[in-house]
């Protein structure tokens, strides 16, 4: 990876949140030549209508449908934190990770929930999207927060770009048109999630990408709220 490779990381919430939410952009900006690495925040063992499903079989099936979706995509490392489904807190330690995270991989742009969506929203995405915010500015731009990296060779790092999906506002549409195949490539690994799979989820995720494309001279498109840090 050259110096002039633009470097992405998305924070899901749950697997499959970022294929519903991102997946098209994910595809077009890796065929642009941009790398992305996933951090996955929960294992996901709370989804599921299948009332003979257990929690430990519903995560590693997850983990599995999770690999297979980057692939797809052409994501080159996935991160799980392993935290349990519906147990995301605003806490020291998940802050902590994310910033180390962030100083690890060193991202100019990040992908994540929008966390200020007004009604209804799962309470993972509202605490994975605040905590990452708070992570990228000022946690992981600050060497005398979690000075511990500092001492691991992890140094400050500063985002450039934050995209957060899922927002009631969004201001930013980028068109997915060409990279919609692999999205719903992408999609359909999530079996566990999408039982019924097929022309009624693609028929939504279509018409949802078609409404945000077609009000912006597009013919399928992704949404965001668009943050650039300048400070």
């Amino acid at each position: 990876m050259s110096d002039e490779t633009i470097r992405v990381m998305l924070v899901s919430p749950h697997p499959d949140d970022g294929e519903v939410g991102a997946a098209g952009t994910v595809a077009r900006w890796i065929k642009e030549g941009r790398e992305v690495v996933y951090v996955v925040c929960t294992n996901g063992d709370k989804g599921s209508g299948d009332l003979a499903m257990g929690s430990a079989t519903l995560a590693k099936t997850r983990e599995q449908e999770q690999r297979r979706a980057a692939e797809v995509l052409g994501v080159k490392e996935v991160v799980f934190l392993g935290y349990p489904d519906g147990g995301l807190e605003d806490t020291t330690e998940f802050r902590g990770k994310l910033v180390r995270l962030i100083r690890q991989y060193r991202p100019q742009v990040v992908l994540a929930p929008d966390p200020y969506r007004k009604y209804l929203w799962h309470r993972d995405h509202r605490i994975a999207g605040r905590v990452i915010l708070d992570a990228i500015f000022p946690y992981a731009r600050d060497h005398l927060h979690y000075p511990e990296f500092m001492t691991q060779g992890l140094a400050p790092h500063k985002v450039s770009e934050v995209y957060l999906w899922g927002s009631d506002e969004p201001d930013t549409f980028i068109d997915i048109t060409e990279t919609f195949p692999i999205k719903m490539a992408a999609v359909r690994c999530h079996v566990s999630q999408f039982s019924n799979l097929g022309r009624d989820a693609e028929r939504w995720l279509r018409e949802r990408a078609e409404k945000m494309g077609g009000e912006h001279n597009m013919g399928l498109a992704e949404a965001f709220h668009y943050i650039e840090i300048t400070f």
